[in-house]
């Protein structure tokens, strides 16, 4: 028993050993501030990676203090325990102890230290690094930092719309949202990360826009919010889970290019929305605002209510809704007229020769469009999309290069049509007689 305690206090004093403490100017490193405090710094760094056991860094400890307070304000100089951060000595390569790196102008690439281990050999190498990282500045080789600022911390604005989570602010944001949520768990060091970031900045753009942010992509500190990385079980970075209200989580396991990140969350995003409004052509509001938002806007122009009454109408409105639900994931626009409410819509379509009801599938960004040829049926209409949705069918310009005049005209009632009252005329003034006689 006794054994087993000391072999415990044993453990915790190694632990809590570090070589250096706050009150030198060694600036201790750790998986949570290296990126901060390293990659994305301004300064040229001298960084050893150590072990609290070894005897060669317990001898270096001394000289290594005394190069940090002599280049204090000129070079940072710091250290890691990688004994205790493995992770962060494995992702620099770091094979014994120590291992001292120059990060200089191109801070994803260190170079290894080969001098020697006195103060003023250290301090010869870190003012001969200086001089040659300013002289690439002055000459313009250089980005100087600018390659170390390639991480989600430094605030750049392509990645503007990856939202960073905390222990604090997770539950708040996804668990109670009713939002879909996907979420990177990484780690500053991680290479794979740093791969996959410009990736998952972009795909964050594109589907904040395409879902009108009802997909959420964000991204999570993994060394910094521990409590998070226990509850999910976060064993390798980086680690993708998606969140959806009422469900477990599950992790996603695709591709890493935007496009199987955008892929994934359009589906997510189709299988939790609401099929597409269907909406009637009253003003020119409703036409360019639903045909300027979507890739395509699907219109069809119905019969008159006089030749359809309500119950053939619904039919064919029936008919839209459920292709509108089935291609809901192309998150195109769906509109429909009344026969002759928008006549000049229908001549700039080429619809009205061949009877009612019509189709066409307009892009307003390239103002062509493509008409149904087959039948206005489940059947008809499944095909002219499906051959829309893989780039075939041919299109025509609409007629005059832009969208015509479009008349406000009252919202359809849900009724029957009436025919219109005509005006009762008064014969009792009228010789019938007389007009006999004109005629002959």
């Amino acid at each position: 028993f006794l054994f087993v305690v000391g072999t415990v206090s044993c453990t915790l004093f190694l632990a809590v050993n570090s070589l250096y403490s706050a009150s030198d100017d060694v600036i201790e490193l750790t998986p949570a501030n290296f990126n901060k405090e390293v990659i994305q710094s301004e300064s040229l760094w001298l960084v050893e990676f150590y072990a609290p056991w070894c005897g060669h860094c317990q001898r270096l400890t001394p000289e290594w203090k005394k190069a940090a307070t002599a280049l204090k304000g000129v070079v940072k100089v710091g250290a890691v325990d990688a004994d205790k951060h493995q992770s962060l000595g494995g992702q620099y390569g770091v094979r014994g102890f120590p291992t001292i790196k120059i990060f200089g102008a191109n801070k994803n690439k260190a170079e290894d230290y080969q001098g020697g281990r006195t103060s003023d050999a250290i301090v010869d190498a870190a003012l001969s690094a200086l001089r040659s990282l300013v002289k690439e500045r002055l000459s313009g080789r250089s980005g100087g930092y600018s390659s170390g600022r390639q991480s989600r911390e430094s605030g750049g604005g392509d990645k503007k719309d990856v939202i960073e989570l905390t222990d604090d602010s997770f539950d708040k944001n996804v668990i109670n949202s009713d939002d879909v949520w996907m979420v990177e768990f990484y780690a500053p060091w991680c290479g794979h990360c740093k791969n996959l970031e410009p990736e998952w900045a972009a795909a964050a753009t594109e589907v904040k826009e395409q879902t009108k942010g009802k997909v959420k992509l964000a991204a999570v500190d993994a060394t910094v919010n521990q409590m998070l990385a226990g509850r999910y079980g976060i064993r390798g970075f980086p680690t993708i889970k998606i969140f959806q209200k009422g469900e477990d989580p599950v992790d996603y396991d695709g591709g890493r290019t935007r496009s199987d990140i955008i892929a994934r969350a359009l589906d997510l995003f189709s299988d939790n929305a609401p099929p597409p409004e269907l909406l009637e052509i009253i003003s020119e509001d409703v036409l360019k605002s639903t045909c300027d938002a979507h890739q395509l806007c699907i219109i069809s122009v119905l019969p008159h209510i006089l030749d359809t009454g309500a119950s053939g109408r619904n039919s064919y409105l029936d008919v839209m809704l459920k292709m509108a639900e089935k291609y809901k994931k192309k998150m195109w626009g769906w509109l429909w007229t009344e026969a002759g409410a928008q006549s000049d819509l229908e001549s700039s379509l080429g619809i009205g020769g061949f009877g009612y009801p019509a189709m066409a599938a307009i892009n307003a960004r390239k103002m062509k469009f493509a008409l149904l040829k087959g039948s206005f049926s489940e059947q008809g209409i499944n095909e002219f999309l499906r051959e829309l949705s893989v780039g075939r069918g041919s299109t025509a310009p609409v007629g005059g290069g832009a969208f015509p005049k479009i008349h406000s005209v009252e919202p359809w009632d849900g009724k029957d049509g009436e025919l219109p009252v005509e005006d009762d005329i008064d014969l009792s003034d009228v010789d019938l007689d007389d007009l006999g006689k004109d005629e002959l």
